[in-house]
């Protein structure tokens, strides 16, 4: 028995129960996702609300933060990461793999000049991002295969930074 099989019975039945919700209502498959960020007073801490939760975020001191929170590319690395976990969850649920343990590692590098005001050949943005999947599982080996594969197209984060989506920006002044 792996240690979390009863999480995967329980996210199994879960599942099915939104599978059949969908079938039957195949528009409740679209959702909407919101988050807001704003600057608290003269700290330059941003309180974030993503859904219900407020996380707060700010700047490492080397940009006049106070590291009271990890900064927006940290965050960003995180939702990959937190994606990624939960992608393994619900594939191995679906395909009956069992699990003891997964954990994701993930880095990527920053080339900071344009941000602080210096010329730069390309926007800033994460580059070079690695990451790390650490599987326990008394699975076979072609079944662990099929499970990456499975997660590496269905996360849907993983997918957005991978295959980017046009962001527009409302104007309000």
């Amino acid at each position: 028995m792996a240690k979390l099989d009863s999480y995967l019975a329980r996210k199994s039945s879960v599942l099915a129960e939104r599978r059949t919700d969908f079938q039957n209502t195949p528009e409740k498959a679209v959702i909407t996702l919101t988050a807001s960020s704003k600057v608290a007073g003269i700290t330059g801490a941003r309180p974030t609300k993503m859904g219900e939760s407020v996380m707060v975020t700010d700047a490492a001191p080397g940009l006049a933060g106070h590291a009271l929170g990890p900064t927006a590319p940290e965050m960003l690395l995180g939702a990959v990461a937190s994606c990624l976990v939960h992608t393994y969850l619900i594939q191995a649920a679906l395909m009956n793999v069992p699990l003891d343990h997964i954990e994701i590692e993930i880095m990527g590098k920053l080339d900071m000049a344009g941000v602080v005001g210096l010329a730069y050949d390309k926007p800033p943005r994460l580059q070079d991002i690695t990451y790390t999947a650490h599987v326990e599982s008394p699975a076979s080996g072609d079944d662990l295969r099929r499970l990456h594969e499975e997660v590496e197209m269905t996360c849907p984060v993983l997918n957005t930074i991978r295959y980017p989506v046009e962001i527009q920006r409302n104007s309000e002044s």
